[in-house]
């Protein structure tokens, strides 16, 4: 495992601090504030450490205010429901006493059962692509110094585009996209480690979707662009430590709001999660 990898896999290792509470430290990933997969990440974690034979099937959860990544964040889980196949929790993420996110978790004992998925799209093998970090190399001298680190750093979670656009000249596309996923180096054979590690990677380069069909992306003078909430399913068993292709399409924009949508694909067509977020996207003008 990569030191870069291992790093995460320790900030999703939490604390306990108490009876169903837990800390976990944040980390500054170069955005102004605290990174949303991070904390999805992190109470996906918390709420999992209170049950026992059953894995998350669902999460939804509310970003309420942005994080400080200079501070710890704390993770209050309250126990909804055990019932003899599923268990509920919500989990309240604070930082300095103010509440960050809010979210519930559906957690579920593996059973069998009817079983079909959507056919997974075209895409070009990740072996063929280079990666975010390779191409943030490749205009790093281009863009202002105190940028480059955020597009040149070394990260935990690989990530590798298809059809890449300079963030700082965007172009208008359809509202499409896809990247390969991959973690930087083997992993422990924890499947609850895996679906958290999904989680925290879910966040990266999804509302950017909804930007496309207007030429804008995070990067654009004036946009103020944030997530406003997030959704995952997993339907089966994956591993992070193995390349997943992220199809995401937006189906709306509206009301200086983008709605995003993606499924996660092993290389051999296997459809493992799904995912649903609307962001704010907001044009300041003047």
């Amino acid at each position: 495992m990569r030191e870069v990898t291992r790093k995460l896999v320790e900030l999703l290792d939490l604390s306990p601090i108490g009876d169903d509470h837990f800390q976990g430290e944040s980390e500054d990933l170069g955005f102004p504030h605290v990174f949303g997969g991070q904390v999805l990440g992190q109470a996906l974690m918390a709420a999992s450490r209170t049950v026992e034979n059953r894995l998350c099937h669902s999460l939804h959860a509310y970003f309420l205010r942005p994080g400080n990544h200079s501070m710890p964040i704390d993770y209050e889980v309250q126990r909804v429901r055990d019932g003899g196949t599923f268990a509920v929790r919500r989990v309240i993420a604070r930082q300095d006493g103010k509440e960050l996110l809010t979210g519930s978790m559906s957690f579920q004992v593996a059973e069998s059962g009817l079983d079909h998925q959507l056919t997974m799209p075209e895409a070009p093998d990740p072996e063929s692509l280079k990666s975010e970090q390779d191409w943030g190399k490749l205009i790093a001298e281009k863009v202002p110094e105190h940028l480059r680190d955020l597009l040149t750093r070394d990260r935990p979670i690989e990530i590798r585009p298809v059809n890449p656009m300079n963030p700082f000249k965007p172009e208008k596309r359809p509202p499409h996209r896809q990247n390969w996923f991959r973690a930087m180096g083997p992993l422990p054979d924890d499947p609850v480690l895996h679906q958290c590690l999904l989680t925290y990677a879910s966040d990266f380069t999804f509302l950017g979707t909804s930007l496309n069909p207007h030429g804008r992306t995070f990067m654009s003078k004036g946009m103020q662009v944030a997530s406003l909430d997030h959704a995952i399913w997993f339907h089966r068993d994956f591993r992070m430590d193995d390349w997943l292709l992220y199809d995401k399409d937006s189906p709306s924009a509206s009301g200086g709001r983008g709605f995003n949508r993606g499924n996660f694909f092993t290389q051999d067509g296997v459809l493992v999660a799904s995912t649903t977020q609307e962001a704010l996207i907001r044009e300041r003008l003047g």
